[in-house]
C-alpha cells in the first residue's frame, strides 16, 4: 500500500502493522515541526538510543516543515526515502526507525539498528592452530564487514533480499563480479526473487530447502556451510556464491562437490608438504569412517581375515549377533555424540568419556559385544570427526547403516550393489548445476591434483 496524503491514515496502517499499543517494544515519539505533526517509529530493544536522541534534536531545531527539508535536516548518514506503507512496517521490524511527516506522502527510514549480538569468537566446529579466530556471529550486518576485511577488492558484490510475508528476514547475495558464473548468478537471484514463504525463522537451512527444490530425500549436502570469514573469502575467489541470512552464523556457499565439504583452511596455514600430509590423513578418516566396520563384517563373515589379522575376528563368547552388535554400537556412538550436544560444556567432554568407557567395557563384560566390535566402532567414529562438515559426516554414517544392510542381506554381493548404486547416484546429483563429483566425474586431472596434493599459494590464486 503506497503511502497517501492522509496522515491519520498512513499511522493507523503503520501502527496496526508493527502492533503499536499492544506491545511494549514497540515505540512512538510524536514532536511538532513547525506547524506539522511527526512521528517516529522504532522498536526499543534494537535501536541505537545514542543515536535516536541526537535524531530528535535535530528535528526539534528545524526552522522549515516542508518534506526536503526534515530529511535534509536529520543528523544521519544513512537515510532512504519510503514510498511504500508495507515497506515502512518491514523497516521497523527489522530495527529502524521511520518518520511519519504530516502532508507528505512519503517516510523517511533511518538506519539506528543496535542488535543484540554476541562477541565475534571462533568458531567451535571449524577451530584452527593457526590464523584468524574470528567467526561470524547472529549479526548480519557484522557479518558482512568481517568478510570485507578479508575482501578489498572492488568487484566484491552484496545483493540484498527480503525474503517472507509474514516475518520478512534479510538475505545477502554475495559474489565477486567477473568471478562468478553470470548464468549461475541469474539463475540464483531467479530462485530467490521466486521464493514464497511465511518466515525463515530455520533461516539458511530453510533457505536451502527452498532454494533446492529437487532431491528431498537426499542425506548428502549441496551447499557447504561455514562460520569463517577467511574460507568464504577463499571460495568467493574460487567461483563460487555465498548466502547471508540474518541472525544466522552459518553461511551457505554453492556451488559445492563433495570435495568441497572435505577441504579444511588448517591445511593452508601449512607448508605445502605439511598441508598435503593433513590432508591425506582426513581423506583416510573420512574412508575409514565409511568403509571400515562394512568391509570388516565381509571379512569375518567369510572367514576371509588374514592370519596377522586374526586379532580383529570376534570372540564366539558373545550372545549378540555380529550384525546387530554393530548395528547397536553405530546407534549407541550417536546417542553419546547427541547427549554431549545438550550437555552443559563443563560436563559435556567428561560425559562423553565416562559413559563412552562405562557402557562399553559393561558391555563387553557381560558378552553383549566383543572387544573387536567395539574397537572397530571406536575408529570409524574417530573418522567421522575428522570430517570437517558435519552434514557430510552425517550423510556418510546413513551410507555406511545402508551398507551394513546390504551386507545382512546379500553378504559381499550386496556390498558390491550398494556401493555401485552409491556411486552412481553421487555421480547424478547436482549442485546448482555443478556434479557433485567434480573434478573425479567428469574428470579434470589437473584440478584433481589440486584436491589431492596442497599446492604452493602462488599455484592457489586461480579460478577453479
Amino acid at each position: 500500500m503506497k503511502f497517501s496524503l492522509d496522515f491519520e491514515k498512513n499511522a493507523a496502517v503503520i501502527e496496526k502493522g508493527i502492533g503499536y499499543g499492544e506491545s511494549y517494544d514497540v515505540g512512538r515519539r510524536a514532536v511538532n515541526v513547525q506547524g506539522k505533526r511527526l512521528y517516529l517509529y522504532f522498536l526499543t530493544g534494537m535501536v541505537d538510543s545514542g543515536q535516536l536522541i541526537e535524531i530528535m534534536e535535530g528535528i526539534l531545531n528545524l526552522k522549515d516543515s516542508s518534506f526536503t527539508a526534515v530529511y535534509g535536516g536529520i543528523p544521519h548518514p544513512n537515510l532512504s526515502v519510503l514510498n511504500d506503507l508495507d515497506e515502512a512496517i518491514v523497516n521497523i521490524m527489522n530495527g529502524m526507525a521511520v518518520v511519519l511527516l504530516e502532508g507528505a506522502a512519503q517516510g523517511i527510514a533511518i538506519d539506528v539498528r543496535n542488535y543484540p549480538t554476541r562477541s565475534v569468537a571462533e568458531p567451535e566446529m571449524e577451530k584452527v592452530i593457526r590464523g584468524a579466530h574470528d567467526g561470524f556471529s547472529e549479526n548480519f550486518h557484522q557479518n558482512i564487514q568481517l568478510l570485507r576485511r578479508r575482501i578489498k577488492d572492488g568487484r566484491l558484490r552484496n545483493k540484498l533480499f527480503l525474503i517472507g510475508e509474514g516475518s520478512p528476514a534479510y538475505v545477502c547475495l554475495t559474489y565477486l563480479e567477473g568471478v562468478c558464473d553470470e548464468s549461475l548468478l541469474r539463475k540464483v537471484r531467479k530462485r530467490l526473487e521466486e521464493i514464497e514463504t511465511e518466515h525463515l525463522i530455520m533461516t539458511d537451512k530453510g533457505l536451502e530447502e527452498l532454494l533446492i527444490r529437487k532431491k528431498k530425500l537426499n542425506p548428502y549436502p549441496l551447499v557447504r556451510y561455514t562460520e569463517r570469514a577467511d574460507t568464504v573469502a577463499i571460495h568467493l575467489y574460487q567461483g563460487m556464491f555465498a548466502l547471508f541470512v540474518d541472525t544466522s552464523p552459518s553461511v551457505m556457499l554453492a556451488p559445492a562437490t563433495v570435495f568441497d565439504h572435505m577441504m579444511h583452511f588448517e591445511e593452508y596455514r601449512q607448508t605445502p608438504v605439511a598441508g598435503t600430509y593433513l590432508r591425506w590423513i582426513r581423506f583416510l578418516g573420512i574412508a575409514v569412517s565409511l568403509f571400515l566396520t562394512p568391509v570388516w563384517l565381509i571379512l569375518v563373515r567369510n572367514d576371509y581375515l588374514p592370519g596377522f589379522l586374526e586379532i580383529l575376528k570376534p570372540s564366539e563368547e558373545t550372545k549378540v549377533g555380529i550384525y546387530l552388535q554393530v548395528l547397536a554400537a553405530e546407534v549407541g556412538v550417536e546417542f553419546l555424540r547427541l547427549a554431549s550436544i545438550h550437555t552443559p560444556n563443563s560436563l559435556a567432554t567428561s560425559m562423553s568419556l565416562i559413559a563412552g568407557f562405562l557402557l562399553g567395557d559393561f558391555a563387553v563384560n557381560v558378552g553383549l559385544f566383543s572387544i573387536q566390535t567395539v574397537l572397530l566402532v571406536a575408529i570409524s567414529a574417530i573418522g567421522t570427526y575428522l570430517t570437517p562438515s558435519y552434514e557430510l559426516g552425517l550423510a556418510n554414517k546413513i551410507s555406511k547403516l545402508l551398507f551394513i544392510a546390504a551386507i545382512l542381506i546379500a553378504d559381499w554381493y550386496g556390498f558390491v550393489f550398494a556401493l555401485l548404486l552409491w556411486l552412481i547416484y553421487l555421480s547424478r546429483l547436482r549442485s546448482f548445476g555443478k556434479p557433485y563429483l567434480y573434478p573425479l566425474q567428469p574428470l579434470d586431472f589437473k584440478r584433481l591434483l589440486k584436491i589431492l596434493v596442497r599446492f604452493p599459494a602462488k599455484n592457489q590464486n586461480k579460478r577453479r
